[in-house]
């Protein structure tokens, strides 16, 4: 398990005990909560984190203290989620977080909840997250038996229930707007915004939803200050944040690190560089849904926000996977286009549609029956496709599409048959994109 000098997520990694309320307590848990029960007004604890510039670790990067302000003050009733329904290719992060230390997400959702008078939580893990679903489970079960959740909660008079609710596999519910409607018990699927949740979430009621980092953050905030928050990482990327990383690395994991770390410490000093007998060819840093970036564009690079956009990716949520010299981009692009056709929930055209063109046409490529037009249909369907729907699941494919032929075409350019066989212009039933 890494570890590294910044560890106010990660510090319980890799024990055998640090779930468990004991020891969480111990070690300071559930002071940051009494601290903002024991005089602060729910307003204080906003700005505290509002002034940390803790922005959200699910991948949009939105400030959190600004989100929570989108709720209107005057609200009869709010509703706050966590999203843990962690389902991004590459990305685990979150896992680690309630696996290895679930009482930090639980206290920083009811500081979180007090923050925006939300009096009932829920906890939505993914659904192939067995084990995960009861060891949290039994964290929210110890803290109600401690008087941390319930009624009256250390006698303050706020009152807060948590649900730990299992979600159903499917990635489109990791959009919040999907994992509210999977919640009432509709199809997963986003809403059109606006209404945002913060106005109109669940059951119509104003809604916040929040990744599990970014709630698992606050309790340290508040107990350390936002000013101490902010002297880490930098000016507008602020803090630590936690990085997935698979691959033919040496020391591949879960690591927590200030932002704007270059990319080329991290890589040497904390991965150990690549595995004997690979050398680097390329990086996804954010998860699937991000441009990937060749070994040369990568190597210079801080890891924040500001400078992975300036470099033509994005930070995400911190799912890096490393790409070895011996991998086929073609192949890797066939796999990820077929994940986001198989994820499409379908509701809007241009996804439903798209995502199969996509995975079919990169598959046609790899058969040998490619052609110089079919590069050129690959792109027109990615302009068919870009900021044209409902959520971002259309953009999520197309980032990496467009990245994978810009950077690597060569490699798609090697397949094109110089005499396109009698089918090349064929169209394919959704029935046979398999």
């Amino acid at each position: 398990m890494a570890k590294s000098e910044h560890q106010i997520l990660s510090a319980r990694f890799g024990r055998n005990d640090g779930h468990k309320l004991s020891v969480y307590e111990n070690e300071g848990g559930y002071r940051a909560l009494r601290l903002a029960l024991d005089g602060m007004k729910p307003e204080e604890v906003r700005d505290v984190v509002k002034d940390s510039g803790l922005r959200g670790r699910g991948g949009a990067g939105f400030p959190t203290g600004v989100k929570w302000g989108f709720v209107p003050q005057d609200a009869d009733q709010v509703y706050f989620f966590v999203n843990a329904d962690e389902s991004e290719p590459g990305t685990f992060k979150d896992r680690y977080l309630l696996d290895y230390d679930p009482h930090q997400t639980i206290e920083g959702t009811i500081i979180s909840c007090f923050a925006v008078k939300a009096d009932l939580a829920y906890i939505y893990i993914r659904g192939e997250f067995g084990w995960l679903i009861d060891r949290v489970q039994a964290a929210v079960d110890e803290a109600y038996a401690a008087g941390f959740l319930g009624k009256n909660i250390l006698g303050s008079g706020f009152d807060l229930d948590m649900i730990v609710h299992k979600g159903a596999g499917a990635y489109i519910c990791g959009e919040e707007t999907g994992l509210i409607n999977s919640v009432e018990g509709l199809k997963g699927q986003p809403r059109i915004k606006p209404p945002f949740p913060a106005v109109a979430g669940f059951l119509n009621k104003p809604t916040i939803v929040n990744n599990v980092e970014s709630v698992a953050s606050v309790p340290w905030i508040l107990n350390n200050g936002s000013t101490a928050y902010k002297s880490i990482g930098t000016e507008k990327s602020c803090g630590t944040k936690l990085w997935s990383v698979s691959g033919p690395v040496k020391k591949p994991g879960v690591y927590e690190i200030p932002l704007g770390m270059p990319f080329r410490e991290f890589y040497n000093d904390y991965l150990g560089g690549m595995a004997d007998g690979e050398e680097l060819k390329a990086v996804i840093v954010g998860g699937s849904s991000v441009p990937v970036l060749p070994a040369a564009e990568i190597m210079n690079v801080p890891l924040d926000y500001e400078s992975l956009g300036q470099a033509g990716t994005m930070l995400g949520s911190g799912g890096m996977i490393i790409i070895p010299e011996s991998s086929d981009m073609v192949e890797l692009i066939q796999v990820l286009m077929h994940f986001y056709y198989d994820e499409s929930c379908g509701q809007c055209t241009p996804c439903r549609e798209g995502t199969g063109w996509l995975h079919q046409i990169v598959k046609k490529l790899r058969s040998g029956e490619g052609t110089a037009a079919d590069l050129e249909l690959l792109e027109h369907v990615c302009n068919g496709m870009a900021g044209l729907t409902i959520c971002p699941l259309a953009d999520a494919a197309v980032m990496p599409m467009r990245s994978f032929l810009d950077k690597f075409r060569p490699e798609f350019e090697a397949l094109i048959q110089e005499t396109a066989p009698a089918n090349a212009n064929s169209r394919w039933p959704r029935g046979e994109q398999e």
